[in-house]
């Protein structure tokens, strides 16, 4: 199968190629490198490109590809309070040229990366895909309109596709090749360990008194790698069914940030420094998959998302990337 990769750069996306180093499939990759790595394209070929131009994108997928990965998202839930313009031009109208560029050129298979945030504040502790889609923050909302676009073009064009819905995506390659290298990072466990590393003076605690066992928020955090296998899965499966579809990609357990903390403390060996300060805007108290529909109808299990192998992995991209930084 011949296979489109969109934001193939990006962490993700990168480990995503990692998966398919280790099948058939002829793949290439799509990215701006706007903040992802050339060197994360492994040896696959890459296209650099703005999903932006549409002129530009029309012409990689002429290409004759069987199928588009896209990956290539915004996914800073703070920046998208302060600059939501931003997100609504790359998260959805830059959606919007690829598959409108898909449906012209007749490729009409598509895996979506979307997120638990379409959820918004949970009705249960248990999240499934028949839960409504009320995000709370405008990152949430460009992927919920996506989800709707891709159900009305699924309709109107005959345009499969499937959308997996991210919960706390953490880890790096086994390997210790690839990782999360965001700039700036966001993400709870990779600031965590640049505290024990160094890098940070300290890790920011947003929010001590919500309604969880210890006060903080509560997360379902889910390996790289898993998330690589589901989108493997996912793809045989749309090619298999031709039909449409939505699976979250979690844990099926929430871990506290406090829990976190505790972990990376037990892994490091290191002192990390704690701040405590106000809750953020549009953060749920608890967000856990339920991850049963995706077990059952793709067979996919969580391999590597043991709390501990996820930080273990972590840790030992976090220690090469200081020698980045050096």
């Amino acid at each position: 199968m011949k296979i489109l990769v969109i934001g193939g750069a990006g962490y993700v996306g990168s480990h995503m190629l990692k998966r398919f180093q280790d099948t058939n499939h002829e793949v290439e990759v799509l990215d701006n490198l706007s903040t992802g790595f050339e060197t994360n394209c492994l040896d696959f070929p890459l296209h650099k490109c703005d999903l932006s131009n549409r002129e530009q994108v029309y012409s990689i997928l002429k290409n004759k590809f069987d199928l588009v990965m896209h990956f290539a998202s915004f996914i800073n839930v703070g920046e998208s309070y302060i600059n939501p313009q931003k997100y609504y031009e790359n998260n959805v109208i830059n959606t919007l040229n690829l598959l409108n560029c898909m449906v012209d050129l007749k490729i009409l298979n598509f895996v979506f990366s979307s997120t638990a945030a379409v959820y918004g504040e949970p009705k249960s502790n248990l999240v499934s895909e028949i839960h409504p889609m009320t995000p709370v923050n405008p990152y949430g909302h460009t992927k919920a309109i996506v989800e709707n676009i891709l159900k009305n073009y699924d309709n109107a064009y005959g345009l499969k596709s499937i959308s997996l819905r991210y919960f706390n995506a953490c880890g790096a390659h086994s390997d210790g090749t690839i990782g999360e290298r965001h700039d700036p990072e966001t993400h709870l466990i990779p600031l965590i360990l640049q505290a024990a590393s160094g890098r940070k003076n300290k890790i920011t605690i947003y929010g001590d008194d919500y309604p969880t066992k210890d006060g903080t928020c509560v997360r379902d955090y889910i390996h790289v790698m898993d998330l690589a296998e589901a989108h493997l899965l996912a793809l045989d499966r749309l090619f298999q069914l031709q039909l449409s579809d939505v699976y979250n990609i979690g844990n099926n357990e929430g871990f506290s940030v406090k829990e976190i903390i505790g972990v990376a403390k037990k892994i490091t060996n290191k002192k990390i420094d704690i701040e405590i300060q106000s809750r953020r805007k549009g953060d749920p108290a608890e967000l856990i998959a339920d991850n049963q529909k995706i077990k059952l109808e793709l067979n996919w299990t969580a391999k590597h998302s043991d709390l501990d192998k996820i930080i273990s992995s972590a840790w030992q991209w976090e220690q090469k990337l200081l020698t980045f930084n050096q």
